[in-house]
């Protein structure tokens, strides 16, 4: 039996957030879900609903989505949600983290513009509303691995934390200002091709460990892309408003790290003395600059899921081969939850929401609807039950229920695929096309 049993109802949720001195709002109120919400950039979500960006690693030979990424993205656009977050793609070859991720290239382009509009005709037939589609554009960094099973790293700076944990030695070179200026260029390119294939927005992936990412806490790398808050952020404020002002038919935004739980001077968003505890200072700052670029909502995440996953993924069970963190999940679903709730009211009127909430299984529905109501985040996204359960949101917003044959069981087996380096979905719920090796 689990250390730590999933919750079985509502009561059972209430008593054990009260056991743990822990606050987070549910509601049985589903109505603000269902409201649509217009952007700044003028673009309106029929709903709140968010399908994150969930990698298949199942790309064709030149980084194209296959009959599978297909699959994938009809069954989330049929699934109700109103908002659907292309899933990471790669601004360059090397830049990947498999050999199977989406690259999007001008020789994959028409596969992702076909892609775009087929999603978004589903959804237009189902339901007679436009969804708004994000493609989110990444480069690996130090998870790089563009090769099947050789890694090729790239990093900003080096770790004592995650050096150590990736066998990355003293030596390894870092990357250089000057290969962070072209990269920005490939990132521009990769925004120009997602508006030629009629994507609504770019997100320039700023969380997980990743490059970007790993740049906003290089408080060690010397020169203008490290040390000083304006020099870390460089890379990411300088490529947005280029995307801004170079690529106007697209909005452009970040799916961001706002806490790394990494330890000082390795990670961003952390306290100083104590890398369990967050300090988003500095993320309310980034934040506020990103917002004057003119970024029409924000996708807010924390930790790293290479190195302490229980931060971002509460789990039942986890990857195998890996040590358990001792943490009650539910600790983990509400820091999550509660971090999205620091840097939306911060912003009361720049949307912004999050993810982490799949281990509550059938109780998310409640769980959504509080976080809604009490403006807690303007949008709610799913991330790992959109694999498992991609009919999520229409089933919550027509019955106000989940059902708990359908839900995600947060086992890791969709992690343990993606580590695997093979075709990534929900073992349980969809085992006819995917498989533990």
């Amino acid at each position: 039996m689990a250390k730590y049993p999933f919750i079985k109802n509502y009561e059972e949720l209430q008593a054990g957030l009260a056991q743990l001195d822990l606050t987070i709002p549910l509601s049985d109120d589903l109505i603000p879900a269902a409201k649509p919400l217009i952007l700044d950039s003028g673009l309106t979500i029929p709903n709140r609903f968010v399908v994150q960006p969930m990698e298949g690693f199942d790309s064709g030979p030149n980084g194209e989505p296959t009959e599978l990424g297909f699959r994938r993205y009809e069954r989330f656009a049929e699934g109700g949600a109103g908002l659907i977050w292309f899933e990471a793609t790669a601004v360059l070859p090397e830049a990947r983290s498999n050999e199977q991720q989406f690259w999007l290239n001008e020789k994959s382009v028409n596969r992702f513009a076909a892609l775009e509009e087929h999603t978004k005709s589903v959804a237009r037939k189902k339901y007679g509303h436009e969804i708004v589609s994000v493609l989110q554009l990444t480069h690996s960094g130090r998870y790089s691995k563009p090769v099947r099973h050789n890694r090729k790293p790239v990093i900003a700076q080096h770790s004592a934390v995650l050096d150590a944990a990736h066998n990355i030695p003293a030596d390894y070179p870092l990357i250089t200002d000057s290969e962070l200026d072209r990269l920005q260029d490939a990132y521009i390119t990769a925004a120009k091709r997602a508006a030629k294939c009629g994507f609504d927005g770019v997100d320039i992936k700023s969380c997980h460990g990743y490059l970007l990412n790993e740049l906003l806490g290089a408080f060690t790398r010397e020169g203008k892309y490290g040390g000083s808050f304006g020099n870390r952020t460089r890379f990411l404020r300088e490529t947005m408003q280029r995307v801004k002002n170079e690529v106007p038919q697209v909005f452009v935004t970040s799916r961001l790290n706002v806490y790394d739980a990494v330890k000082y001077p390795y990670g961003f968003g952390t306290d100083k003395e104590n890398y369990q505890v967050w300090d988003l200072t500095e993320p309310r700052q980034l934040a506020a600059e990103l917002k004057t670029i003119g970024v029409p909502l924000l996708n807010i995440t924390v930790g790293n899921p290479y190195f302490n996953p229980h931060f971002n993924r509460p789990y039942a069970t986890p990857v195998r081969g890996t040590e358990p963190y001792d943490e009650n999940p539910l600790y983990g679903v509400v820091r999550f939850v509660n971090i999205v709730r620091e840097m939306q009211q911060a912003f009361p009127d720049l949307p912004m929401f999050g993810a982490g909430t799949a281990w509550l299984r059938n109780l998310v529905p409640g769980v959504a609807a509080g976080i809604l109501k009490n403006n807690w985040a303007t949008l709610f996204g799913m991330g790992r039950s959109s694999f498992a359960y991609p009919d999520a949101p229409n089933d919550i917003l027509t019955t106000n229920v989940m059902d708990i044959k359908k839900v995600c069981l947060a086992c890791s087996g969709c992690t343990e695929l993606m580590r695997a380096e093979e075709p990534t979905g929900c073992v349980i719920r969809d085992r006819f096309f995917y498989a533990l090796p």
